[in-house]
């Protein structure tokens, strides 16, 4: 029988934030594929792609019920395993209908494994007397521009789309080997309802959640847009901008930790916000495309830190209880995700990107001025104490 190696539980979770990123990267790379098997035009593909945030959001305020009842390490694997499953399938299925069943399958796989790691998270935190969710989060953004950058290697150099996704799974299955002894055995206790709307403080974190994500979700989706319709950048470049994004983002939460224990988390997210509402100005008000690649450095150096700010935030209240907390917040968050190129496309098509855009520097400068409720420091003070 093999000895898998003890790793610490947080290592661990390093490793799962890493996986999901990577997985979730994955997909991405695959789209034009899925769509070339199924022959599906624009409007059936985004509905397809639909079916993996339904999948997201059915599982998500599932989690905690789940985590409570088996731990986090049981809930994770078995998250992972669908993914492990689905992942190939996608590549290879010629039906649209089975595409979404799939798609369905593969969302509630990563909806549970994203709310899953961040309880884990939370927990393993809670047991260390320095931050570790930039840290956490950090490794999920690196795990992302591994995955893509991997997946789009096999596929230049010559490899089927199908066994290249057979190769992500195995190294999946590989980096859930390692981490599954520190994945943790248990849970929050379960107190109260399996599942409960957001109220008090956990509203507020999950607003500021969505705020975050909503604004990521734009960049992903409309970077490119907006730098070629608007100002005039060459097709070819169009990646550039949320390439400058993630790279930032991934850095800051890399060195997250560290500023967060040195300049506090209230300075962190409120810097971080106007930072973000910064680099928006700078898109919005200079027609100068070298300097809109400034721009989305700031939005993704900005952004970075606040988000593994309000999941640090959420395991010190008591507002509601955290086998509850964690879904529901999170759940928010996935619907500022899905939500955000939805919105910025309805308002550009009856007004303009710029506009749109504006609204999202707007929601920027609102997560800086909530975050003056949250009582973030001392949170992390009666922690420190604890």
């Amino acid at each position: 029988m093999v000895q898998l190696p003890i790793i610490s539980s947080s290592l661990a979770t390093r490793l799962t934030f890493f996986i999901a990123g990577f997985v979730t990267a994955t997909w991405a790379v695959i789209v034009p594929y899925a769509r070339a098997n199924t022959g599906v035009n624009e409007a059936t593909l985004g509905t397809l792609l639909l079916c993996l945030g339904v999948g997201a959001l059915i599982a998500m305020p599932l989690t905690g019920s789940l985590t409570t009842r088996f731990g986090c390490r049981r809930v994770i694997v078995a998250a992972l395993a669908l993914v492990m499953l689905s992942t190939p399938l996608l590549a290879a299925i010629s039906h649209p209908v089975l595409l979404g069943l799939v798609l369905l399958v593969f969302g509630i796989g990563v909806g549970v494994t994203d709310c899953a790691m961040n309880i884990q998270a939370i927990l393993v935190e809670k047991a260390s007397p320095a931050p570790l969710m930039s840290g956490f989060h950090g490794m999920y953004s690196f795990g992302g521009i591994a995955g893509a950058g991997l997946m789009t290697l096999l596929l230049t150099l010559g490899i089927n789309v199908i066994v290249a996704t057979m190769l992500i799974t195995l190294t999946v299955i590989v980096l859930t080997a390692l981490s599954y002894p520190g994945l943790l055995t248990y849970a929050n206790p379960r107190e109260g309802a399996a599942f409960a709307m957001p109220r008090g403080i956990v509203l507020l974190l999950g607003m500021v959640c969505f705020s975050v994500f909503l604004t990521e979700g734009t960049v992903l989706d409309w970077s490119a847009v907006y730098l070629t319709q608007v100002r005039d950048m060459p097709e070819t470049l169009g990646g550039l901008g949320y390439t400058c994004f993630a790279v930032a983002m991934t850095a800051a939460r890399m060195t997250g930790d560290r500023v967060v224990a040195n300049l506090g988390r209230l300075t962190v997210v409120v810097g971080g916000a106007l930072t973000a509402a910064a680099g928006l100005a700078l898109i919005i008000f200079i027609a100068s495309w070298p300097l809109s690649l400034i721009g989305y450095i700031l939005i993704g150096a900005g952004c970075a830190n606040i988000v593994p700010v309000m999941f640090s935030a959420v395991g010190q209240q008591s507002v509601m209880p955290q086998s509850v907390a964690v879904p529901a917040m999170t759940t928010m968050g996935y619907l500022g995700v899905l939500s955000g190129p939805a919105v910025i496309g309805y308002v550009a098509h009856f007004s303009s990107l710029t506009l749109a855009f504006s609204f999202i520097m707007a929601l920027m400068v609102f997560v800086g001025a909530v975050s003056f409720t949250l009582n973030l420091d001392q949170r992390n003070s009666a922690r420190n104490n604890a």
